[in-house]
């Protein structure tokens, strides 16, 4: 087992008089792929934004390095945040830039110099095989192909971590696969991967650590299980 990355302490969540998390209690380790399994509604999303400091906890913790996140002052948050790497269902690509100045558009924020661009970034496309592609926008790709974009553009600049959410909800059953393998080679070469779906199939493929969660709660944590085994 790596490195501890994240530990959730007894984490709770609530928005107004709704309850969304219960006392969560969860472990990410570096080197890991996880699904985080559930119905709409269960939490998922929830943690995640809470992961990506994006909303803070009701009660309880969550530890990054030896420090509480909720008392992490606002200066070193979006260095932290650098350290993850996100893709959401919806690809959210910038539909008036090329391929190319979509992964690009990552590292221009932080101020990457343009020569460390000129090599980086085809080394990424290639990673996610979109090399010959580089000039085309998204509305001239296919579903898949925006979401191998999303995905190149989330691991430009090297994260630790990637969280996915649901990043296999708006395609076919085929590029679904093929892009739960590439999770999976991006997994192999050493970047620590989190899942969250509601897709069985996809889980179950994956054979890895499978957490489901049900109505904000965590009703198991299974290392190479699928999801039929304890959906219950």
């Amino acid at each position: 087992m790596g490195e501890l990355l994240f530990e959730a302490k007894g984490v709770g969540k609530t928005y107004g008089s709704n309850t969304v998390l219960h006392d969560i209690d969860m472990q990410i380790y570096s080197g890991e792929v996880i699904g985080l399994i559930g119905e709409k509604g269960a939490g998922k999303s929830t943690l995640m934004k809470l992961l990506l400091k994006e909303a803070e906890p009701t009660s309880g913790k969550i530890v990054v390095n030896d420090m509480n996140l909720v008392k992490m002052p606002r200066r070193y948050v979006p260095k932290y945040r650098r350290r993850l790497g996100v893709v959401f269902q919806d690809f959210r690509l910038l539909k008036d830039r090329n391929v190319f100045e979509n992964v690009a558009f990552a590292q221009r924020i932080i101020g990457t110099s343009t020569r460390r661009i000129k090599e980086s970034v085809p080394v990424m496309l290639q990673m996610v095989g979109l090399s010959s592609k580089y000039k085309m926008y998204p509305q001239q790709l296919s579903g898949g192909e925006q979401q191998r974009v999303a995905i190149a553009r989330a691991l430009i600049n090297r994260p630790e971590v990637l969280l996915a959410d649901e990043p296999t909800g708006n395609l076919d059953s085929h590029n679904a696969i093929e892009i739960m393998k590439l999770l999976e080679t991006i997994n192999e070469r050493g970047t620590t991967v989190v899942v969250v779906t509601h897709n069985q199939e996809i889980v179950d493929q994956m054979k890895k650590r499978v957490i489901a969660m049900h109505r904000g709660v965590i009703i198991s944590d299974e290392r190479k299980a699928g999801y039929i085994q304890h959906a219950n």
